[in-house]
Parts: C-alpha cells; structure tokens; sequence
C-alpha cells in the first residue's frame, strides 16, 4: 500500500516538530519479522502484524551520545535509549486491534519507545513507560498500559508550516489552537533535559495535557510531578465516569418502568455532576 499524501504529511509533520538532532537519527526501514520474533506471544497476534502492518521505520534512537541527555537507572528500570519508530498500518483495522498493535511494538522493544501509527486519515501517537519484570531476571515489560492520542489529517495538515519551537500558534477554533499548541510542544528541546526518564515523561505528559484540552479547551503542560500525577488520576476518574453515563444513558433507553427510569435518571444526573467535577481537576 502507498501512504497516501495526506498521511506522509501527517507524519513527517510530527516527525519535524521533534527537532530531533541529525546525529541521533537512523531511517532505517526495520523488518516485521524482527516484530514477529519479539513480540508477537500468541497465533493471533502475529496474524495481526502480518495483516495489519505495511512498513516499519526506525527514524530515530535518542542516547546520552546522540542528544546529550544523560542515561537514566534505578531499582524500577534503565533508560539507556529512547526509540522513535513509525508503522505504516494496511488498511484500517478495528479500534482494538489497533490499541493490541500499539502494545505489541511496545513490547517488543526494550526500550522505551515513542511510537507513530499511520492509519488512513489518521495518525496516533503511543507511548509505554517501561521496568523491569519482577520474576523474570534482565526482562523488560510494560509499566502500565500505552498512553495515546489520535491527530487528524485535517489538524496535521494546517500545521505543516510548523517553524522555530516558539513560533506564534495559529488562530483557528479552539481545538485545533490545543493541537498546534501540542505539536509545537513536542519538540525535544522542549522537554526535560535531567536524564532521558525525565525526557521521556514529559512526552507523556503532553499527550495527557491533548487528552484534557479536548474536554477543556485549553492545552496546559504540567509543571510539577505533582500536577501531572493529579491530571493522570483525572483523566482516569473521567473516562470511567465517561463509560457510566453511556451505560445509565442507554439502560435508562430500555427500561419500561416509570420508578426504574426516575431513579436512572437521578443517578445518571449524580455520575454527570461527579464527571464535572472532575473535568474542573483537569
């Protein structure tokens, strides 16, 4: 499959705000069977990466040497490396094999990585912290499940005259300011320079400052772990609150009962109030 205009657009957009250093960038086209042999466990998995993945690139590998940011290790992990990889997807594949795809390239690099997936009309980034495996000597896993965000074509387009990391933001309706804002913060510059740990969090951090402008309008990064950590416990408190209000919504849709449905109606009224409030912690 040819990547249409629209995505390589997309991708290369992304690709430039990181003000990677030419020293640090690879280009190297990787072979699926290296994914396969690494992080495929099960027939269906590896099924899914030989359906669903066209094109593998490794654009880039951030170490001590490369962008001058020190290494990072402690009990938890070692961060001696951080991979930049792009994966061109086939077609389009369903919501959660496209999440499974995501895990799996994760998985099958040991070290941390900061992952695009070019997907039609769409391009997502994914992020994984990783440590190591409490029973499994030397064996790196996944710290938790991969943080994403999906950009339109449309948003990754109007900013391919992306510039300098100060550049003005552009002025169009409120989501797509939150998108520039995004993409001009991702620059590696940007970023924490303590050690590649810190570097890699701030990352993180700004795709959960995307998650939280596109249910408050504005694109806010952090400034303490403190901060982030409340944002992640918000993000968290309002996607399940999210979920609640679509089950009561569609139970309340299907109850016959007259006193079944008020008392659906005011739960669903006391999860919409909780769910507010959390959006106001964001």
């Amino acid at each position: 499959m040819t990547v249409s205009p629209a995505s390589t657009l997309s991708a290369q957009t992304l690709i430039h705000a990181l003000r990677l250093p030419e020293g640090c960038r690879v280009d190297q086209r990787v072979p699926k069977k290296l994914l396969l042999e690494n992080g495929a466990p099960t027939a269906a998995d590896k099924r899914l990466i030989t359906e669903a993945i066209e094109e593998i690139q490794w654009i880039a590998a951030l170490k001590p040497n490369t962008i001058g940011v020190p290494d990072y290790r402690d009990t938890l992990r070692e961060y001696l490396e951080i991979a930049v990889l792009a994966v061109t997807v086939r077609g389009i594949v369903k919501p959660a094999s496209h999440s499974r795809l995501a895990e799996l390239v994760h998985r099958a690099v040991p070290y941390p990585v900061l992952l695009l997936l070019i997907e039609g009309q769409s391009l997502t980034l994914s992020l994984a912290h990783k440590r190591w495996a409490q029973n499994e000597a030397a064996k790196v896993v996944l710290d938790g499940s991969p943080i994403s965000i999906t950009l339109s074509v449309t948003v990754s387009a109007s900013l391919s005259e992306v510039n300098a990391a100060d550049a003005s933001h552009p002025d169009p309706a409120e989501a797509d300011q939150a998108e520039s804002a995004f993409i001009q913060s991702l620059s590696v510059t940007r970023q924490p320079q303590a050690t590649l740990h810190a570097l890699y969090q701030g990352w993180v951090d700004c795709v959960q400052a995307l998650l939280a402008a596109r249910l408050t309008g504005r694109y806010h990064i952090p400034t303490t772990p403190e901060q982030a950590a409340a944002r992640r416990q918000a993000l968290a408190d309002c996607e399940r609150l999210e979920a609640e209000v679509s089950r009561l919504r569609a139970h309340a849709l299907r109850e016959k009962q007259l006193a079944r449905q008020v008392e659906l109606n005011l739960t669903l009224k006391r999860v919409q109030a909780e769910l507010a409030a959390a959006r106001r912690q964001l």
